[in-house]
């Protein structure tokens, strides 16, 4: 139960960081860094961070980020699964 909870909360805040930071560039002001971001991705925020790219169109030239929030996600959901396989069957 916490574990869904925490994962929608990381989730959605690296949605919304990346809506934000978006906003910030097409302003021209203060920025998120990418470390942040990647911070928030490896906690969990990955799948949240891939769909914020696709929403607001951003970071979708960086290689890193087209890759690596993708790959991420598949960790975790390949990481989940073998934990409830594991513990929970």
């Amino acid at each position: 139960m916490l574990v869904g909870i925490y994962g929608i909360v990381i989730n959605l805040s690296l949605f919304i960081m990346m809506g934000v930071d978006k906003r910030r560039s097409k302003r021209g002001s203060w920025r998120i860094e990418e470390k942040k971001l990647w911070g928030i991705a490896l906690a969990g925020g990955a799948l949240g961070g891939w769909i914020g790219m696709s929403v607001f169109r951003h970071k979708t030239k960086h290689t890193s980020f087209k890759l690596g929030f993708p790959f991420l996600t598949l960790l975790y959901i390949a990481g989940m699964a073998y934990l409830a396989n594991r513990f929970y069957l």
